[in-house]
């Protein structure tokens, strides 16, 4: 009745209406007059206003239980159990079940079961167990049991689900489904891990797959140029292949997959100083200890850094021998395919499977090899 008569004050001290706007009025009055007699002394309620105290609940309305909400701008109340659609916010003091719907953003005092999807925030103070859909974050301060997806990030205290967003994911505890995002995911026990830019974790069960770098306790198929993995191997090493270039690489990873970064410089007699720049993904096979093959997939430039290159991708099978605790050596063929333009006419190579003669471009794919020792660190 608060709302009904806050609004009949405003109707009377702007006179006059037309006929046709105090029709509309009267029937607003009407409907808003019916639904707070039928809910005068029930629970839960139907709940319409502007916002707050402006609504049917009225000033009150923190202290009643909804089954269906409806405000232009914004609503407060004690739980809903239903629908919820607010023009701008939703505050609700306890729980939260069925669906928040809002423009700007959902606020959940304790815990809430169905679907929040909001325009900017989508805030819960205790658990979460279903999606999670907004413009900006998602934050459950405990466990988020459904999927959170986020324009910008998620948050959740344990993530049971799926974690989806635009920059970053975090878990504060631990992620049962997966994190995938733009630039950052960060959890302890994960399953898998996809960023744009770094992923961090205690305990990975799956993939991680990064742009640039792969942090973890124990992962064993990392995926990025850099990975540092507790339980892993790094190294690195001095090699040589067929064209004369020699590489000081780095290689870092997990038990299974590594990471493969070099730089180096071609020692044959070139009009050209050439320098080389490396980077692939490798993968350890074991046989018996101490021999194992490694099995690695590298692009390879050689350039001045002025005009044109050679470039190299290559796949390698390379046989090793590991040495004491520390150091490995390594020797093996590759299949390699390259491609320059012809008027740089490099003449590193005279016998090819296949080559491309009527192209701009030369292109050309030839068996060589690729041999050295590694440092394990």
């Amino acid at each position: 009745m608060y709302l009904i008569n806050s609004l009949k004050y405003i109707i009377m001290r702007n006179q006059p209406f037309s006929r046709l706007r105090t029709s509309i009025v009267s029937a607003i009055f009407s409907i808003l007059s019916l639904v707070a007699f039928a809910q005068e002394n029930s629970a839960p309620r139907i709940h319409i206003g502007l916002f707050y105290p402006i609504s049917s609940n009225g000033t009150h309305a923190a202290d009643y239980t909804n089954w269906f909400s409806l405000h232009a701008i914004a609503g407060l109340s004690k739980a809903e159990t239903g629908f919820t659609l607010s023009g701008a916010a939703s505050i609700i003091k306890e729980n939260a079940s069925g669906a928040q719907i809002t423009g700007v953003a959902n606020v959940i005092g304790q815990s809430a079961s169905g679907a929040q999807i909001a325009g900017a925030v989508n805030l819960i103070g205790g658990n979460s167990s279903g999606a999670q859909i907004a413009g900006l974050s998602n934050i459950t301060k405990n466990d988020a049991k459904g999927a959170q997806l986020a324009g910008f990030m998620n948050y959740a205290g344990k993530a049971d689900a799926a974690q989806i967003a635009g920059f970053a994911n975090i878990s504060a505890r631990d992620s049962r489904g997966f994190q995938l995002a733009g630039f950052l995911n960060k959890s302890k026990n994960v399953h898998s891990q996809i960023s744009g830019f770094a992923n961090i974790a205690k305990k990975v069960t799956g993939v991680q797959l990064a742009g640039f770098i792969n942090i973890a306790d124990s992962s064993d198929y990392p995926i990025a140029l850099f990975n540092f993995i507790k339980n892993g191997e790094k190294s690195i090493s001095l090699s040589i292949d067929e064209t004369l270039t020699s590489m000081a690489t780095f290689r870092s990873g997990g038990r299974v997959l590594y990471g493969i970064t070099g730089v180096g410089y071609n020692l044959k007699d070139n009009d050209k100083t050439l320098y080389g720049l490396e980077a692939g993904l490798g993968a350890h096979v074991p046989v018996a200890d101490p021999f194992r093959i490694n099995l690695e997939a590298v692009s390879q430039t050689l350039t001045d850094f002025k005009d044109g290159g050679y470039f190299k991708n290559s796949l390698r099978i390379l046989p090793a021998y590991k040495i004491g605790q520390r150091f490995e050596v390594f020797a093996g063929p590759t299949v390699n395919y390259v491609s320059y333009e012809r008027e740089d006419n490099y003449n590193f190579i005279k016998k090819f499977i296949w080559k491309n003669d009527g192209t701009k471009d030369f292109q050309g794919v030839y068996i060589g090899f690729n041999a050295g020792i590694q440092l394990i660190l």
